[in-house]
């Protein structure tokens, strides 16, 4: 191992599951889920392009968030399939660079995504008669345009500094994927300062959207109380328990992982952690958008009379 480390600019993913049956079986299972992410969301995705009754700002923004759960998941299950299955752990440079740098920018641009989803609930419910203006196309397309900007940047400067960092000891990262954290401990250079700055980009990224979130909702939430229809009152109560699902399933594995002490951190439980937010959250969503969403179910069944008709 020591000689591969010293001949070799590749990384090695020790991976998440058991070289066995039962890591076998954990795998046609991830597998499994896998193909239902890319089925929902692909799903998802073509549903609000095809249905102009979802073309509004809030479907538009829960198509890019659809978006980003399948680039985010494609880039990491392809990769953890196949290393288990050939036998090989090895991630290249340049492949862990790119892996390192997708998987940050879908994390980072969802939070900020998943804030102006909020702020979309936000205007809807408060200020309907000012939502035309304050919610227009064109304001939609900036908060998707400053998500994904905003994201990538975040994202190219983490990747651009930890593949500097010079990895004289191991490169055996104990993770299914090429996450900075556990990236950073096998540099042979003192980084607490970098780590220090990936808690602060944390907070910037993760604690002040969510906070952000929290606020709109706490206002929509006591707004919703307020109302006197009841039919009104139970619509925006579906509304916003859906967007508060999603967004328990995001902010919680992370929360825990960023901001849970370090002593109390372990590379098991890191992983299992990034499971919940790299699978399993991108299968849910679009499950949670379309069982508690009559709109969307009224569009999938429009779509599914539309080719029934045609295969008349």
């Amino acid at each position: 191992m020591e000689k591969w480390n010293q001949t070799s600019s590749d990384f090695i993913l020790l991976g998440l599951l058991p070289p066995n049956q039962i890591g076998l079986l954990l795998l046609f299972l991830i597998i499994l889920l896998f193909s239902f992410t890319l089925f929902g969301n692909s799903g998802m995705i073509y549903l609000i392009c095809m249905d102009p009754r979802l073309h509004t700002p809030m479907y538009f923004l829960l198509s890019q968030l659809s978006l980003m759960d399948l680039m985010s998941i494609t880039t990491i299950v392809p990769k953890m399939a196949f290393n288990f299955l050939s036998g090989q752990k090895s991630i290249s440079f340049l492949g862990c660079g790119v892996q390192s740098f997708l998987f940050v920018t879908m994390a980072s641009a969802e939070g900020l995504l998943l804030s102006s989803m909020a702020y979309d609930r936000l205007v809807a419910i408060c200020h309907p008669l000012h939502y035309p203006i304050r919610m227009s196309k064109r304001m939609c397309w900036k908060m998707i345009m400053g998500s994904w900007i905003l994201g990538s940047l975040h994202s190219l400067a983490h990747t651009a500094y930890a593949l500097q960092l010079p990895y004289c000891r191991s490169r055996a990262i104990n993770h299914f994927l090429c996450d900075i954290p556990a990236m950073v401990p096998l540099a042979c250079v003192d980084t607490w300062m970098y780590e220090y700055m990936i808690f602060v980009s944390t907070c910037l990224f993760l604690l002040f959207p969510f906070l952000g979130i929290t606020a709109s909702y706490g206002r929509v939430l006591y707004t919703v109380f307020h109302m006197r229809s009841q039919e009104g009152r139970k619509k925006a109560y579906t509304t916003c328990s859906t967007h508060l699902t999603v967004v328990t399933f995001y902010y919680a594995p992370f929360f825990f992982t960023y901001f849970q002490p370090s002593h109390l951190r372990s590379a098991t439980g890191d992983k299992i952690l990034a499971v919940f937010y790299t699978i399993l959250t991108p299968m849910l969503n679009p499950i949670i958008y379309s069982l508690r969403n009559k709109e969307v179910l009224r569009a999938i069944s429009r779509v599914l009379d539309m080719f029934t008709s045609i295969r008349k």
